[in-house]
């Protein structure tokens, strides 16, 4: 049996919850898309290394991966496509990612959009500024690392220089769309 063709596309936008200035993107996910994937695919667009467990809390149920071990209590992700949850433009709903750093998203309905046969999905449509690197030690340390970095070298304690070393290249300001797109459309392109 073929499979169906998606009717509907939703533009969501994501933003990181304490990022000052926003850290955040713009991107489609077609309604066929599972929790799970749509994980991946935000992982891919905000620039996350998937380290980490995460969750989704939505109209007050939470969906990730069951696990026994970690007793967390929520629907199985790869059992929940978008359109199953009946989402409307305007819709909020929240992403955690890392439990440890804690790393909370807000993602936003913006629009409901009809499937477009000719059009590549996934698709990062826009964003701004790079992702956090992983392990820093969530918002609070990430906003450290930007502070430390912007400090004169010879003006830096021995634990900022170690912790400039550990970012090693990290360029705070770094966003490319077609960066992004790229690896979308070698993932999960339809």
């Amino acid at each position: 049996m073929p499979k169906k063709t998606p009717e509907k596309v939703y533009q969501l936008h994501i933003s990181l919850k304490g990022s000052k200035p926003k850290i955040w993107r713009r991107f489609l996910v077609t309604e066929d898309t599972t929790l799970e994937k749509l994980h991946k695919i935000i992982q891919e667009v905000m620039g996350w290394e998937d380290y980490h467990l995460h969750e989704f809390t939505i109209g007050g149920k939470r969906y990730g991966m069951p696990d026994e071990e970690w007793d967390n209590n929520v629907e199985n992700e790869k059992k929940i496509k978008l359109s199953d949850l009946n989402l409307a433009e305007k819709q909020k709903f929240e992403y955690l990612y890392d439990f440890g750093d804690s790393w909370e998203h807000e993602i936003k309905v913006e629009k409901i959009l009809p499937f477009e046969t000719t059009a590549k999905y996934p698709k990062c449509l826009d964003g701004e500024l790079a992702c956090p690197p992983e392990d820093c030690g969530s918002i609070w340390g990430y906003e450290e690392l930007s502070e430390i970095s912007n400090l004169p070298k010879d003006e830096l304690d021995e634990d900022q220089s170690d912790r400039l070393e550990w970012l090693g290249d990290y360029d705070f300001e770094h966003f490319s769309v077609d960066e992004i797109n790229a690896v979308l459309w070698k993932r999960f392109a339809k």
